[in-house]
């Protein structure tokens, strides 16, 4: 086949998500973010890749392109038999006053990562301010505060990485506070202010914050201007619309990548999550199908993981709010367990998941920690594409030795967790449905059963105190015909005192979903949002 590519960038075949390491540092020299050069294409494949060209238009009844040369401003036309649409997506610029002011930038390739780092180099910013809190926002705050500097980050959302569950965001918020930036949820900027360089940006309060530097990265839109052109159709996400063989609706025209959608492999429904990962299994399954292939795409679960600072941080499917949208009966269960053997010290690992209570399929899972949640996540990913219930994952062989898991591992632990509360065996109750009968006027009683010394640390308001080993002789002390929580720090002898009152006849008893820990974690998620939005929520 003859295969020729235009590319309007300068640079081809590169790791967008390498770019905020160059920035920071991490990689020392942007070449090794795009290793591979047209002559690279050329030589080995006999690809003909024409960057500074940039596609104007396409006629599909001559089966013509109109191509500019952005390097000598000359026009042509070019023939082809099958096209393929690979226009990627583009940063969202908001329109705000002095956005076009020097040492403000978006990030999306690589001479907007060389300009930033030269940015960094000449002009030494003290301070810094990111406007949005997804993957590149994230990404671009952890390696400014690795460089010294100063950061504020700006979201205009409640959370952080609306990717999450608001719960799991708020454990990212706290390892941001952690590490000294200042996060700033629920607000907006309003102007970008300076004179001849940024200075300083005005939020929606009124209130200016000092920046030498502004990252914007509130997010991308998927580039379908010539798809529109063509007539081919759109997805709801506003991306193109394709089916399984990647074509769109006009014939002989393909589209991969982030201009491209999917669909999700739990709901078949419409999704567009533009990742890396996605847009090279789109590509080779178009390459596949044009030359004669049979090869299909699958839809996505939209997995995805990043690291801030300290703690990895991932998810697959659907959130729990998702879930619920989606029309599904949810089962919710956080699952707090050492990554590794706690003899070894396991760091502490987060898994939500969330289940189907009528089927009992696997819908999504979240994972937060300094280990071992790039595993577990691919772990439940790979569970839930091939339609697993919740107690499936009990029976996986997965691999064990204690500087790498624990005998049952928390896929293990969340399988089963999940699984007997889907049978009602043992439910379970979240920390905001607690808060939430308890506000409603339910008669629930709590129950405590960790020790002395660990109650008197923190606990849940209004718990009776009934350790586990006393919990038997003590059980006058309850009504059993009252509805009944217990809890520990993260789950396991909560699940315990849970089965002893149901043994001696207490009708309705759930288990605090991930103990105390969760419960305090979720504690000062609420009182954050309480001094955010102004209004009492506790």
């Amino acid at each position: 086949m003859e295969i020729v590519v235009y590319e309007r960038d300068q640079d081809i075949s590169y790791s967008g998500c390498g770019l905020p390491y160059f920035i920071g540092g991490q990689v020392s020299d942007a070449d090794m973010l795009h290793p591979r050069d047209p002559k690279w294409f050329a030589d080995r494949y006999n690809i003909d890749i024409r960057t500074r060209h940039e596609v104007t238009g396409v006629d599909h009844e001559a089966r013509t392109v109109s191509v500019r040369n952005l390097a000598s401003g000359a026009q042509f036309t070019d023939s082809y038999d099958t096209l393929v649409l690979a226009t990627g997506a583009r940063s969202i610029i908001p329109p705000l006053p002095g956005v076009d002011l020097p040492g403000v930038f978006a990030l999306r390739n690589v001479r907007d990562a060389l300009a930033i780092h030269a940015w960094l180099d000449t002009r030494r910013p003290g301070q810094a301010v990111v406007v949005g809190s997804g993957f590149i926002g994230l990404e671009v705050v952890e390696q400014l505060v690795e460089r010294g500097i100063a950061v504020t980050l700006v979201e205009r959302l409640p959370q952080v990485l609306p990717a999450l569950d608001a719960d799991m965001a708020f454990r990212v918020e706290e390892a941001l506070l952690k590490h000294g930036v200042d996060v700033r949820v629920g607000a907006t900027v309003t102007a970008v202010d300076g004179t001849d360089a940024v200075a300083c940006v005005t939020l929606d309060s009124g209130e200016q914050v000092d920046a030498g530097l502004v990252i914007l990265a509130v997010g991308v839109r998927p580039n379908v201007e010539l798809a529109r052109q063509l007539g081919a159709e759109l997805g709801p996400s506003g991306a193109i619309q394709v089916d399984a063989s990647m074509r769109t609706s006009v014939p002989d025209v393909f589209a991969v990548g982030d201009c491209a959608e999917s669909f999700s492999v739990i709901t078949g429904g419409s999704l567009w999550r533009p990742l890396g990962s996605t847009a090279n299994k789109m590509g080779r399954i178009a390459g596949e199908v044009i030359s004669g292939g049979t090869l299909e795409h699958r839809g996505i679960l939209g997995t995805g993981i990043l690291r801030v600072f300290d703690q990895g941080v991932a998810y697959t499917g659907l959130t729990e709010a998702e879930a619920r949208a989606q029309g599904f009966d949810t089962v919710v269960v956080h699952n707090l367990k050492p990554a590794h053997a706690a003899y070894l010290d396991g760091p502490q690992l987060v898994i939500k998941a969330v289940a189907d209570r009528a089927t009992g399929r696997l819908l999504g899972a979240q994972a937060i920690g300094p280990e071992g949640a790039d595993k577990r996540i691919d772990v439940l990913a790979t569970a839930i594409t091939f339609g697993a219930r919740a107690e499936d994952l009990f029976h996986l062989d997965l691999a064990y030795s204690p500087p790498f898991a624990t005998t049952k591992d928390p896929v293990h632990y969340t399988g089963m967790a999940l699984d007997t509360a889907i049978r009602g065996r043992a439910p379970l109750v979240t920390p905001a449905e607690l808060d939430a009968l308890l506000a409603a006027g339910e008669p629930v009683q709590i129950v405590d059963v960790r020790s002395a010394k660990d109650y008197a640390k923190s606990h849940v308001p209004g718990a009776v105190h009934l350790p586990l080993k006393e919990l038997r002789r003590r059980l006058a002390e309850l009504d059993p015909a009252r509805p009944t929580v217990a809890y520990c720090n993260s789950g396991v002898s909560g699940n315990a005192g849970q089965n002893v009152l149901l043994a001696y006849g207490f009708a309705d008893v759930a288990n605090l979903s991930g103990g105390n820990n969760n419960y305090q974690t979720h504690r000062r998620e609420r009182r954050a949002h309480k001094a955010l939005s102004g209004k009492d929520q506790l």
